[in-house]
C-alpha cells in the first residue's frame, strides 16, 4: 500500500463523491455514506496522513484508487 499525504478535507469529500459516497451529515466532521460503508472526515486541513489513510481503509478503497479520484 503507498502512502497517502495529508490533503484538504475538500479534495476527499470530492474524491469519495466519485466513488458514490454521498453527504448525510455535516457538522465539525463531515459524515459520508454510501449505503455499505461510513466515513467520518473531519474539518481541518490538512488531514494528517495517518487519518487519511485510516479513513480510506474504511471506505474500501486502497490508496491507489483513492489517489486516482483526487
Amino acid at each position: 500500500m503507498g502512502s497517502v499525504p495529508g490533503i484538504n478535507h475538500l479534495h476527499a469529500v470530492r474524491a469519495f463523491e466519485k466513488a458514490g459516497f454521498h453527504i448525510a451529515h455535516q457538522g465539525k466532521h463531515i459524515i459520508m455514506s454510501d449505503g455499505a460503508h461510513t466515513l467520518t472526515i473531519p474539518r481541518h486541513n490538512p488531514v494528517n496522513a495517518y487519518t487519511m489513510a485510516t479513513i480510506i481503509k474504511g471506505s474500501g478503497l486502497t490508496v491507489e484508487e483513492f489517489r486516482k479520484l483526487l
